[in-house]
């Protein structure tokens, strides 16, 4: 008898948690919208605004404040932010107070393509990026991609955005043939004839001794071009 009363009362207890869960639960989604918090989790707006990502929330969904939180599809929302060229990644969500939240992963340029009145980035993960007007990305300009295959200088651009040296010293990449690549550099002002991809690593490895060589003995100002397309030598030219 004192099990069967013990086991009335547990079922009375997890109906009464199940009545007050679903109370708050049907209170909690008439809630309106009180504020919209946009935040950028990879550094400062520097693409996208503020305004900009409201705008766009607007012109789909209309003024998000004071609607009830049952209304809005947090999928959809993210969905619309991530179909922004300048946005990788939305996360949305809401806060019991009725806060809509929004963390948006803005997209990375590696390098610009600035060729025959072209001109866009090229993302991290190899996808063109419009240029903004709100900030300029300090990357190397590509020139000379018109008709070329993208993937080798989507390669070579991500490989000197990783490196801080390169990132660094490599302003320019000029792509020759769909093989072949020209760089352009910031301290010294050489181009440096890369050639194909081919054992990149070894040619960046002997770029970087050289480099600390002249840079050490202040003579890399004598040169006009360095080529690293020979086996275990730098070959230049002077000015």
């Amino acid at each position: 008898m004192k099990n069967y009363i013990k086991y009335i009362k547990t079922l009375v207890f997890i109906g009464l948690l199940a009545l007050v869960f679903g109370f708050t639960s049907v209170r909690n989604n008439h809630k309106k919208i009180t504020t919209i918090e946009v935040k950028f989790v990879n550094g400062d707006n520097l693409f996208i605004t503020y305004e900009m990502v409201n705008k766009l929330l607007i012109q789909n969904y209309g003024a998000l404040k004071s609607q009830s939180k049952e209304t809005i599809i947090l999928r959809s929302l993210e969905s619309v932010l991530q179909s922004n060229e300048m946005i990788d990644d939305a996360d949305v969500f809401l806060t019991v107070d009725g806060k809509l939240c929004a963390l948006l992963k803005q997209k990375t340029p590696i390098a610009r393509v600035n060729d025959e009145g072209i001109a866009y980035y090229i993302d991290s993960k190899g996808a063109k990026m419009p240029l903004s007007s709100n900030y300029s990305a300090r990357v190397p300009i590509i020139s000379g991609v018109k008709g070329k295959d993208h993937s080798k200088v989507y390669m070579l651009a991500k490989r000197i955005y990783n490196d801080e040296f390169l990132h660094q010293q490599i302003i320019g990449i000029d792509q020759i043939t769909n093989e072949e690549f020209v760089l352009k550099t910031r301290v010294g002002g050489q181009k440096i004839e890369l050639g194909n991809l081919n054992n990149l690593e070894s040619k960046i490895k002997k770029l970087k001794a050289f480099y600390q060589k002249k840079l050490k003995d202040n003579t890399l100002d004598n040169y006009q071009t360095i080529n690293l397309m020979y086996d275990h030598q730098v070959v230049c030219t002077k000015k």
